[in-house]
């Protein structure tokens, strides 16, 4: 069974849902849901997947060893060097111990000498404190007569001797202020109450339109499924279409984790709307995703829908800009062959450019 079959099951066994999972691993809710999937590519790199992969194993009470030696075996990069933890590399340490125990001893006598230091230090800040506190009662204490005598320039007695001699006192310059020019008042309107001042008008929003792709790809593992019928979806074709190889398990017969259909815009659009139709066939799951380049990594999904069938709209909550467009099928809906397979007789984008 796949790493998120068997997370899925246990976190259904436990009685748990995937907010109160992520409220216990402080792991987002649509990381836990991708993983569930088998999509990691959200996760940041082999790394930090085997770290949620732990994570959500002790929370759903699943042993983890298993589920990391699988994704070590199916997903992580060749050479990678990050296959093993910190923590994992310093637990299966001999000097481990030894260290920890050097620690807390260090730590032991280190606490007299730093207790010591604080005393020192407390007792160096009241001295000072007491010294400028009376540095500042003697400065007051010695310049308050000074201070409320009154200066002879100010008397009027120096006044008028400054007056008598042709030159102007203190009093006199400052009986002329320099002259200011008055604030323009506001243009009145003819029923005499101030104009208002015009309001900028709001730019409008572009308004949506139909946005043609320029070329259509399979996209998965080796190539993606049927990529001859790929370019099917475009144009008006009411019988043409495309359609994934058959499987035996809706969940690619446990080989892959998903498979595709990737539309090239020819340039970066913003894309507010999406119509696909998926034929008769219900019970698909599928995400929307759209990224600056043709990778997964690069498409983060701004949708996504279960048990789909027939004619699906997806009106995007916020526009997304990018120029690739990425149906990606996480679970396969069955044929009346008794196969699993996805198909995708037209897609219409609306947005604009």
């Amino acid at each position: 069974m796949p790493i998120g079959e068997t997370l899925a099951r246990a976190r259904h066994q436990a009685g748990l849902t995937v907010a109160q999972v992520s409220q216990q691993t402080r792991i987002r809710g649509t990381i836990i849901r991708n993983i569930e999937e088998g999509d990691y590519s959200e996760c940041g790199g082999d790394f930090y997947a085997r770290g949620h992969i732990r994570a959500i194993a002790k929370a759903v009470g699943a042993d983890p060893g298993p589920l990391i030696q699988e994704y070590d075996a199916r997903h992580r990069a060749p050479g990678a060097i990050g296959a093993v933890s910190l923590d994992e590399l310093l637990a299966a340490s001999p000097h481990a111990a030894r260290r920890r125990r050097a620690d807390r001893h260090a730590a032991r006598t280190r606490a007299p000498a730093r207790r010591r230091t604080v005393h020192w230090a407390a007792l160096v800040g009241l001295a000072l404190a007491v010294v400028v506190l009376g540095f500042v009662a003697l400065r007051l204490l010695a310049g308050g007569p000074r201070a409320a005598a009154p200066s002879a320039a100010g008397t009027p007695a120096a006044t008028a001797r400054n007056a008598g001699h042709g030159r102007p006192g203190p009093a006199a310059k400052a009986s002329h202020p320099p002259a200011v020019a008055p604030a323009p008042a506001p243009r009145a309107s003819p029923s005499g109450a101030p104009a208002p001042t015009p309001a900028q008008p709001a730019r409008p929003s572009p308004q949506a339109r139909p946005l043609a792709p320029v070329r259509a790809t399979a996209f998965g593992p080796n190539g993606g499924d049927n990529p001859q019928l790929a370019h099917l979806v475009l144009g008006s074709r009411p019988a043409a279409g495309w359609h994934s190889d058959w499987y035996t398990t809706a969940r690619f017969g446990n080989l892959y984790p998903g498979t595709g259909l990737l539309l090239n815009m020819g340039r970066t659009v913003v894309i507010t709307s999406a119509q696909i139709d998926l034929g008769h066939a219900t019970g698909a799951s599928f995400q929307l995703r759209v990224g600056g380049k043709p990778a997964l990594a690069h498409m983060p999904a701004v949708a996504r829908v279960s048990g789909a069938g027939g004619m699906v709209r997806l009106h995007l909550t916020s526009p997304v800009r990018g120029r690739y467009v990425l149906i990606w099928f996480t679970r396969l809906p069955a044929n009346p062959s008794g196969a699993f397979q996805a198909y995708v007789r037209d897609v219409s984008l609306q947005g604009h450019r």
